[in-house]
């Protein structure tokens, strides 16, 4: 192939001309070829960084041009930035330039350069027109030439705007994505820690609990509790305190419980029918053991009857409960009733304590509430409002040993001995802190009718509480009286009960009579219970020839029918 042929045939002039490069449409551009003409045996090197000077490239802008044209059908050199290897030949004529490669062009800084006939010159190109734009004809190379097409150059595509946009899009799409799944990822791992740290927080507490031994139910057979130690071996302070009406007569009892392995409080009410064996081994109740065996010997018999320790007697008359409540500053009860004014010279004023929760009450108030029992109620009613009474002025006893002896104290009330004011002051804030704390809690000690304990009240109370064991006295050791009111008036059979309770007496309820009856009886029905049946009468206040032999009621050694002539105590 040659890319030179004589100007003159194509009229362009004399002279001969070459193709020296295409256009921008891949048309052909001839241009006059040198006078002087290089060897056609040379061959030159392949240069890089030629400038483009109507067919070459030259970087450097040295206006050197190539002496050998590209073809495209061959593959370039390898890049060799320090001459070391063979001069390119793309037609393998075996003619080398003997300067080798001279990327900067320092070998060729005069004079003209060698070229190679019958070569194409490499011409990079420009995105041109999508359509195949072929030479023309008459202004065409020799017949034996090529045609050369737009597809055989290469070409860069410009970048569409429209797809810069989708990949934006794209990336947006994905890390949007990509932080919902963060952001749910974080959320369950939130939920997984929350869940966690509740997990741990029950079972602590839950563990705390059962090694406390304050989960109820959690007591073995062998009676032990969560703390390992049993029930019976846990340690207690133990304290009974005798509370006296000095107005209308009468005393309330309860035990104030400190089980320091537990870390619990408790107030334990006592019923004043609580049946106990005196020290002549006759049969007595708690209130006639009050009156007549005062607080050492009271003591004694609930140690034997409940199986506990009790380290002392603490007797507060209502008007130092009055007193201690104003010392503490008043205190606050749920109250169950209205309370009358025991001071009012009307009937109908006022009542002096309202129904209703936290109620604030004053040391008056505080002993009107504590003694208070209704005309339908039982003693119990009364004795729990009592054990409110004390709960509360331990909620708000000081914690601090000192402080509260030195409330103790300011009682300038004379205790029994063995106990002190030192003694009571630092017993009283331990219960003061487990008031506060929420550990502690009021217990009733169920008393059957004839002042026994049964099985049930042993395992809840004495057992569990107490940690003792149940020993009531026999059932036919104690005078059991049978009662049955026949006066009209309902509130006097409870009057009746309290009064032969605490003359020792066990009471038995015989119901209401369907009428009135004048005068009342005292039956007995063998004649060894003749003189039992004298002293439930001087007991009552009955007349002495209230007293015949009769018909006894069922399980009851004597047997009364009030009458109208019963004219119950002001206690």
């Amino acid at each position: 192939m040659n890319d030179r042929y004589d100007a003159g045939d194509a009229g362009y002039g004399a002279g001969p001309y070459e193709v020296v490069g295409y256009d921008e449409y891949g048309r052909p551009v001839y241009g006059q070829v040198p006078a002087q003409q290089a060897p056609q045996a040379q061959q030159a090197t392949y240069d890089p960084y030629a400038q483009q000077q109507g067919y070459g490239y030259d970087p450097y802008a040295t206006g050197r041009q190539p002496a050998h044209s590209y073809d495209p059908g061959q593959q370039p050199p390898a890049y060799d930035p320090y001459g070391s290897q063979t001069p390119y030949d793309p037609y393998a004529t075996g003619t080398q330039d003997a300067t080798g490669y001279d990327p900067y062009g320092q070998a060729a800084s005069s004079g003209q350069q060698p070229r190679v006939a019958e070569q194409t010159a490499y011409i990079p190109q420009q995105a041109g027109p999508a359509e195949d734009v072929r030479v023309p004809q008459e202004t065409g190379p020799d017949p034996g030439e090529p045609e050369y097409r737009t597809e055989q150059f290469a070409f860069v595509e410009e970048p569409d705007g429209d797809s810069e946009d989708v990949i934006d899009w794209l990336k947006f799409t994905e890390n949007r994505t990509e932080r919902r799944e963060e952001a749910r990822r974080r959320a369950r791992s939130r939920i997984i820690a929350l869940l966690v740290v509740l997990a741990l927080v029950v079972t602590g507490g839950v563990g705390y609990l059962w090694y406390a031994g304050k989960l109820p139910g959690l007591s073995s057979s062998d009676g032990t509790t969560g703390s390992g130690t049993s029930v019976a071996a846990q340690k207690r302070d133990v304290l009974v305190v005798h509370l006296h009406n000095t107005a209308k007569g009468g005393t309330s009892t309860a035990l104030l419980v400190d089980n320091t392995t537990t870390k619990q409080g408790t107030t334990v009410l006592l019923p004043n029918s609580l049946a106990l064996t005196g020290d002549d081994g006759s049969t007595t109740t708690l209130a006639k053991s009050v009156d007549d065996d005062g607080s050492s010997g009271t003591r004694d018999q609930l140690d034997t009857v409940l199986g506990t320790s009790i380290q002392g007697t603490w007797r507060l008359d209502t008007p130092y409960l009055q007193n201690l409540v104003e010392l503490v500053g008043n205190i606050e009860v749920d109250t169950d009733t209205d309370v009358p004014d025991p001071d009012a010279k009307k009937k109908g004023a006022a009542p002096l304590v309202h129904k209703g929760q936290n109620q604030t009450l004053s040391g008056k108030m505080a002993v009107a509430y504590a003694t208070y029992r209704a005309a339908d109620e039982s003693q119990n009613a009364q004795l729990e409002r009592f054990g409110q009474v004390m709960q509360s002025v331990l909620r708000k006893m000081s914690s601090d040993p000192s402080s509260a002896t030195t409330t103790v104290q300011t009682l300038a009330q004379i205790l029994d001995p063995p106990l002190t004011d030192k003694d009571l002051g630092a017993f009283l804030a331990k219960l003061a802190d487990l008031a506060k704390s929420g550990d502690y809690k009021t217990a009733l000690l169920p008393v059957q009718a004839d002042g026994t304990l049964s099985a049930q009240t042993s395992d809840s109370v004495v057992k569990g509480i107490l940690g003792g064991t149940a020993k009531s006295p026999d059932a036919g050791s104690a005078v059991r009286v049978s009662v049955q009111n026949a006066t009209g008036v309902k509130d006097d059979t409870e009057k009746a009960r309290v009064v032969l309770l605490n003359g020792g007496f066990t009471f038995l309820e015989g119901g209401s009579a369907s009428g009135t009856q004048a005068t009342s009886k005292v039956l007995y029905a063998d004649a060894a219970d003749k003189a039992d049946a004298a002293e439930v009468a001087k007991t009552l206040g009955l007349p002495a020839g209230s007293v015949t032999k009769g018909s006894v009621s069922s399980g009851a050694d004597i047997s009364v029918i009030l009458g109208s002539d019963y004219k119950p105590s002001s206690s």
